[in-house]
């Protein structure tokens, strides 16, 4: 019997997991990468993985663990999922350390742990400030032992078009194109994985890398997977801003100890190093004194911007501080700059580079940014005994197309209405190894023998070759550059940190319009080698039909929940909206349909913060200021 084959698309955390893990078990992998699987999006994450180790005797658990992630959520994920994931953690962790990540380690050489947002516990592990480039690397590692074994073979430079799905809809293959040549490919085989990452370049200036497109979910989608809660995107509270995109300042400098605040005066003309404490305003430690500055993403996020849109920012423009310098020796704190580096340095390195700064002498500027995608594919689970996830189902982690998986950000699982800092990794690397795990059954159970995926790859490559061909003789007149600036500026402005039910409605035409207008696009280039121009058409018509389900989910939901803060209806409303909105693509048009959320384990129930965004607006801007925009 010829040996399974199953194509991973994305060579990020959860690619690379899937792929190992399917190796290891005789599967052979078709790893498809736009680019250099080491260079990757999972490189860019700084902070660290989250898990319920213990070593500091807090009698943290996996339990709390799970807690934390429904309360950060905002009990908008499935609970049984997020459970196995965070009984998993700590196995996850130290197999990585037995792959040779190199963990900060305490005095004794026990792993170090540091606070992360939405949590009192000490439960993430990190490298630094580098840890999503170590863990990278050390699963490169194990996947090209297999690569050298014959049982994995890397597409790098190749971007991926479509699934390809036989006559009872099960997905056998994709189509892809060489970047380099330009060569549109199909890969046959039993089973597809998408591990693409998030959609951040929807938004323009984000932390993503700018590959991350979100076209491979847009794509799927379109063919007719689910997406499940377009509208949870998530907006990071610490960033610099540039003219090209935003860098990220991760929440491990605020786990270590960073603090906000803004001058009492905004306009104070005083170094901020010769600001007393008396003329400081430490925003977020007065709105919830026990989570501080760490409080979960959301509402730390939802904090600057308003202080930003009183005008109480630095100079009162769109900045606060990110303040550091209290933690250095010469300032009464506890650390030398060697500690403080051995902590940090891969993110301090970054502000003194393009800020000309440097942070532990003076505090950073930063404003929020768009960050991360909680909304993703719908994928499935199965429940087992006692509500656990029974692990040899081959639903987990497969979308509404048998043969069809997805794992890491371009699936909406785990996270909810709004993702806990550090479980970004732990989810890529868990979802990688259940999505291995479920293929492996559904391989041994799915019946693919009644038609040949070689000739139905073969004849959806002649299809994605004339669309091709179409693109390079388009002649009309629009810039596609200039069509992905005016969708980030709709998408941001419309359906960014504040939105309101008017400004959503308005975005609707006008991302209609975007769509007719980016058929009509010029050519820029018609080379016939390393063309970018041509994909780039491709890229903006995929985003702007991934952002018509964003702004119609966010229409549709009816109320406010985590990332998602919509003016004119401000309260979370578990009543009507403990669901998750579920898009299918029509030519028209998203459709939506609804899942009730499984709530097995914890009863929905108001976040444990002392804070949310209704009452940050009351605090911050006023009371009456909810009414003046149609909040009650």
């Amino acid at each position: 019997m010829a040996a399974k084959t199953v194509v991973v698309v994305g060579g990020g955390l959860a690619g690379l997991m899937t792929t190992m893990k399917l190796a290891e078990a005789g599967v052979k992998v078709k790893l498809v990468s736009i680019v250099p699987v080491k260079r990757s999006h999972s490189v860019c994450a700084q902070g660290g993985i989250n898990g319920a180790v213990n070593l500091r005797g807090e009698n943290d658990s996996p339990y709390l663990h799970f807690e934390d992630t429904i309360t950060g959520g905002d009990f908008l994920n499935h609970q049984p999922p997020v459970m196995r994931m965070a009984e998993r953690a700590p196995a996850i962790i130290y197999l990585l350390d037995r792959m040779g990540v190199p963990f900060n380690r305490t005095h004794e050489g026990m792993l170090s742990f540091r606070r992360f947002g939405g949590t009192l516990k000490h439960r993430t592990a990190y490298a630094g400030a580098t840890t999503g480039q170590q863990l990278l690397y050390a699963l490169d590692e194990q996947v090209r032992r297999y690569e050298t074994a014959g049982m994995v073979h890397k597409y790098e430079g190749y971007e991926f078009l479509g699934i390809v799905k036989d006559a009872n809809g099960n997905c056998r293959g994709v189509t892809v194109q060489n970047l380099r040549t330009m060569e549109i490919e199909g890969l046959a085989s039993d089973a597809v994985v998408i591990a693409s990452g998030g959609n951040g370049l929807i938004f323009g200036r984000s932390t993503n890398s700018i590959i991350n497109t979100g076209s491979p979910v847009s794509i799927c989608y379109q063919q007719g997977a689910l997406y499940g809660n377009p509208e949870m995107v998530q907006i990071h509270p610490t960033a610099i801003p540039g003219e090209d995109k935003c860098r990220l300042i991760s929440e491990s400098v605020r786990g270590e100890g960073g603090r906000l605040w803004t001058p009492r005066d905004p306009m104070d003309s005083r170094k901020p190093t010769d600001i007393p404490e008396k003329d400081r305003w430490y925003f977020c430690e007065e709105l919830d004194p026990v989570y501080g500055n760490l409080l979960s993403r959301d509402i730390v996020s939802f904090s600057i911007y308003c202080v930003c849109r009183m005008g109480k920012g630095v100079q009162g423009k769109q900045q606060v501080y990110l303040d550091i310098t209290h933690l250095h020796e010469s300032k009464g704190g506890p650390y030398t700059r060697q500690i403080i580096n051995d902590k940090l340095e891969g993110v301090l390195e970054i502000y003194e580079k393009f800020m000309r700064e440097d942070p532990i002498e003076v505090p950073m500027r930063i404003y929020p940014a768009v960050h991360y995608t909680m909304g993703g594919l719908w994928v499935d689970y199965e429940k087992g005994h006692d509500t656990a996830i029974d692990i040899d189902s081959p639903r987990n982690q497969m979308t509404n197309i048998p043969g069809l998986y997805a794992a890491g950000e371009c699936e909406y699982q785990y996270h909810g209405a709004n993702r806990l800092g550090a479980n970004a990794l732990l989810s890529c690397l868990y979802g990688g190894e259940i999505a291995a795990q479920g293929i492996q059954a559904y391989l041994k159970q799915a019946d693919v023998s009644g038609e040949d995926a070689e000739a139905l790859v073969a004849k959806a490559v002649q299809e994605k070759r004339a669309e091709y061909n179409d693109l390079k003789k388009s002649n009309g007149t629009e810039n596609p550059y200039r069509l992905h600036a005016e969708l980030s500026d709709i998408m941001w402005n419309s359906c960014g940190i504040w939105r309101t039910q008017k400004e959503l409605l308005e975005a609707q035409p006008k991302l209609n319009d975007l769509a007719e207008r980016a058929k009509k696009c010029a050519l820029l280039d018609d080379s016939g080698w390393s063309n970018q121009a041509v994909p780039f058409v491709r890229s903006v018509q995929n985003m702007i039909e991934q952002s018509k389900a964003i702004v119609a989910g966010a229409i549709i939901r009816n109320e406010s929940r985590g990332a998602h803060f919509k003016m004119d209806t401000p309260d979370r409303n578990d009543a009507e909206w403990l669901k998750s909105t579920l898009a299918s693509y029509t030519p028209d048009g998203p459709q939506f349909t609804f899942e009730p959320i499984d709530c097995c384990y914890i009863a929905p129930r108001a976040r444990k913060y002392r804070i949310n965004q209704n009452q940050i607006v009351k605090e911050i801007m006023g009371e009456d200021y909810l009414k003046s925009v149609g909040g009650a």
